[in-house]
């Protein structure tokens, strides 16, 4: 049985969600990928897969996000669509998406799915697959 508890916990995770979604679009299009990384988990356990690698950990995941993008201009404008959200529980959640970069040279573009799970510091991404 579905309760109404239930249901307005769900839209409260949902909105809460997609407000660290948009933060971390500001703060890429800020220039600044340390406060972008604050919607990770830091954690060694921290789980990234984009093209056909996997990294594990927070401060590997930071750095070869600053070794990638080493200045606004390769940084661009990041723009999230076509969000969804699901709660999975409580705890946890995952987000669909296309992310697209607006670089004067280029703008890369994909998809991605993200794994977020509720800490006692707040919902935190614990596992990022980006293509």
């Amino acid at each position: 049985m579905f309760s109404c508890n239930n249901e307005n916990a769900d839209i409260v995770a949902t909105k809460t969600i997609l407000s660290i979604l948009e933060q971390q679009q500001n703060d890429w299009n800020n220039g600044n990928i340390e406060a972008y990384m604050q919607a990770y988990w830091k954690s060694p356990q921290l789980r990234f897969a984009s093209g056909d690698k996997i990294t594990f950990g927070w401060q590997k995941t930071f750095s070869n996000y600053k070794k990638s993008y080493p200045d606004k201009e390769t940084m661009g404008e990041l723009h999230f669509t076509e969000l969804k959200v699901e709660i999975i529980n409580e705890t946890d959640a995952v987000v669909f998406g296309r992310w697209k970069l607006f670089r004067k040279s280029d703008s890369p573009n994909g998809l991605f799915t993200l794994r977020f799970h509720k800490f006692d510091e707040g919902w935190k991404i614990i596992s990022d697959h980006t293509s």
